[in-house]
C-alpha cells in the first residue's frame, strides 16, 4: 500500500484566521533578522521583555519545587488554592478590597492568556468589543478567535490618551458586550485617573457592558504620578474595582512579568466579579491545565516576600526613560517624559510622520536600532513609535546617537 504525502492544495481554514495572519511585529522580526544577516549590531528596543533577573528567593522557591516529586503532576485549581490566596492578600493590602480566593481569583498562564480567552466566554458571533487604538495586539486577537466585531475607541494625545465614551455610536453600544481598558497603557504609557474609571464603570453597568482592565504595570509607576491617587497609599495608579468595588462589571488582569521580571515564567492572574471569574474557568479548563506547581510556588514567593526589588526595578526604568529622553531631547526630538511603563511612545518627524513601518524597518536596516510601528498598535498609532527601554543607560544612549545619523 502506498501512502501519498503530499500536502493537500485545497485546504480550508477558518475565517477567523484572517485578521491573524498579518502581523506587524512578526515583520519586524523578519526585518531584524536580516539586518543581523548583514552584519548590524542590534540594539532591540521593540519589545517589552525585561531583561531584569528574577529574584534570588523567587528561583529558590521553584528550584526547591523540582526535588518534590507532589508537584511534578497535573495541577488542578483546587491545588491552586496557596497562590490565590497570596494573589488575594497582596492585592487587598495594595488596594484596600476584599477578595474571595476561592470565586474571585483565577490562576492564568500571563495576564495574557486571560485577555484572549475571556471574549470565548463573552462573545457569540458578531457582538462588539470595544478596544482602546492603539492597545495590545492580543486584545484584538480574542475578539476575532470569538468571531466578535471591535469597535476601536481612539486614544488622541489632547484627550490624554484616553477614550471619550460619548463618541461611541448608539448602534455599537447597544451590540457591545465588553470594553477592554489598560492603564498605564502600552502603547503610549499614559495612566488614567480613578474618575475615569469611575466614568467606565457607569457606563458599562448603564449598558450592561462587562469591562475589563488590563493591568500589567500595576508597578512601573513613577513617583512624579504620587498625586493621582491620594487615599490608596500602596498604589501610585488605581485598579478598576476601586471604582466598582462591588465587583458589579468588573474584571481585571495581572501578571508577575513586569513587576517581579517573570515574563519567562508565564504566570499572572485575574481578580473580579465571580460570575466573570467562573465563565472564564470553563474556558481554561477546556484548554488547559495550570503551570507546574514550581512556578507557583515561585510566585507565592514574590507576591508575599520582600519588595523592595520591586522599587529597585521601578527605579531602574526611571533612570533609563531619563537618559532616553534626554539623549532624544540632545539631538532635537522633542518627546514627553512618560510617567509609568517601560516604553517612549514618541510622534514620528518628518517625513516620516504617516509611515510608522517604513520608518522602523528602514531604521533597524541601516543602524540595527529595533523599534516597534505605532501602526502594529492599531490604527490611530500610526505617527507614532514605541521604543522599550529594556538595556542599560549607555547603550539607550549609543541606540540614539544612531538614530540621530539616521535622522
Amino acid at each position: 500500500m502506498t501512502i501519498d504525502h503530499r500536502p493537500l492544495t485545497n485546504m480550508q481554514f477558518a475565517q477567523r484566521l484572517q485578521p491573524l495572519r498579518f502581523n506587524v511585529f512578526a515583520e519586524m522580526d523578519r526585518a531584524k533578522a536580516a539586518a543581523l544577516s548583514v552584519g548590524q549590531q542590534l540594539i532591540d528596543l521593540s519589545l517589552g521583555s525585561s531583561d531584569l533577573p528574577t529574584e534570588a528567593h523567587v528561583l529558590a522557591a521553584i528550584a526547591q519545587s523540582l526535588d518534590d516529586q507532589n508537584t511534578h503532576g497535573y495541577l488542578l485549581f483546587n491545588g491552586t488554592q496557596a497562590f490565590r490566596q497570596a494573589a488575594a492578600d497582596w492585592y487587598e493590602q495594595k488596594f484596600g478590597i476584599k477578595v474571595n480566593p476561592e470565586t474571585e481569583v483565577l490562576p492564568l498562564i500571563g495576564s495574557q492568556e486571560g485577555t484572549a480567552h475571556l471574549p470565548l466566554a463573552l462573545l457569540n458571533p458578531g457582538d462588539f468589543a470595544l478596544l482602546l487604538d492603539p492597545g495590545y495586539p492580543s486584545h484584538a486577537g480574542g475578539v476575532y478567535l470569538a468571531s466578535g466585531q471591535i469597535y476601536p475607541m481612539p486614544l488622541l494625545a489632547e484627550n490624554g490618551f484616553l477614550p471619550v465614551l460619548a463618541d461611541i455610536p448608539t448602534a455599537v453600544v447597544a451590540q457591545s458586550k465588553m470594553m477592554v481598558l489598560s492603564y498605564p497603557h502600552n502603547p503610549t504609557a499614559a495612566i488614567a485617573p480613578l474618575a475615569f474609571f469611575q466614568e467606565a464603570v457607569a457606563f458599562c453597568q448603564q449598558h450592561n457592558i462587562v469591562l475589563v482592565h488590563d493591568f500589567p504595570y500595576v508597578d512601573l509607576v513613577f513617583a512624579e504620578t504620587s498625586g493621582i491617587v491620594k487615599s490608596f497609599p500602596q498604589s501610585l495608579v488605581p485598579s478598576i474595582l476601586q471604582a466598582d468595588p462591588e465587583k458589579s462589571v468588573s474584571i481585571e488582569f495581572f501578571t508577575l512579568s513586569k513587576s517581579y521580571n517573570m515574563g519567562g515564567f508565564r504566570i499572572g492572574y485575574a481578580i473580579g466579579n465571580a460570575e466573570l471569574i467562573k465563565a472564564l474557568r470553563h474556558i481554561k479548563a477546556a484548554v488547559d491545565f495550570n503551570q507546574y506547581r514550581g512556578i507557583l510556588n515561585g510566585a507565592i514567593a514574590a507576591l508575599t516576600g520582600p519588595q523592595a526589588e520591586v522599587k529597585n526595578t521601578v527605579a531602574t526604568f526611571r533612570q533609563r526613560r531619563d537618559a532616553f529622553v534626554n539623549a532624544l531631547h540632545r539631538i532635537g526630538w522633542q518627546v514627553p517624559s512618560p510617567q509609568a511603563t517601560m516604553y517612549i511612545w514618541a510622534k514620528l518627524p518628518s517625513p516620516w510622520e504617516n509611515n510608522s513601518v517604513e520608518f522602523c524597518t528602514q531604521l533597524v536596516k541601516q543602524t540595527g536600532v529595533a523599534a516597534s510601528p505605532g501602526a502594529g498598535f492599531g490604527k490611530s498609532g500610526e505617527g507614532y513609535v514605541r521604543f522599550a527601554l529594556v538595556h542599560e543607560p549607555p547603550l539607550l544612549e549609543t541606540a540614539v546617537a544612531r538614530i540621530a545619523k539616521f535622522l
